[in-house]
């Protein structure tokens, strides 16, 4: 199993990416929330709003997770890729039914 954090600027986008990877089977379930994100740039702290997507799927999928978040927006983000070391048995049951284990 794979957990993918991705930062996004609105809940707008992860909506439509959600529904991205849903449909084309790259994902079995999504979250998304508002957090406040504080980050240097040019020499600045700067604070704003940001939205994280998090993605449960299977592993092997990141090159594919990656493009269709490209194909949404035209900043640069951050997704990065957790491999959990322990989940419940119910919804690993869930997922290796919905979603094809690559590895």
């Amino acid at each position: 199993m794979r957990i993918y954090y991705i930062t996004l600027n609105t809940a707008a986008e992860a909506q439509v990416i959600s529904r991205a990877l849903l449909e084309q089977k790259l994902a079995l379930c999504t979250n998304w929330f508002p957090i406040t994100c504080a980050y240097l740039w040019e020499g600045k702290i700067v604070e704003e709003g940001e939205t994280v997507l998090i993605v449960k799927t299977q592993s092997g999928y990141r090159t594919e997770i990656e493009e269709v978040v490209g194909k949404h927006i035209t900043y640069n983000n951050f997704i990065a890729e957790l491999a959990p070391e322990s989940v419940n048995a119910g919804f690993l049951k869930w997922l290796n039914a919905e979603v094809v284990n690559r590895e």
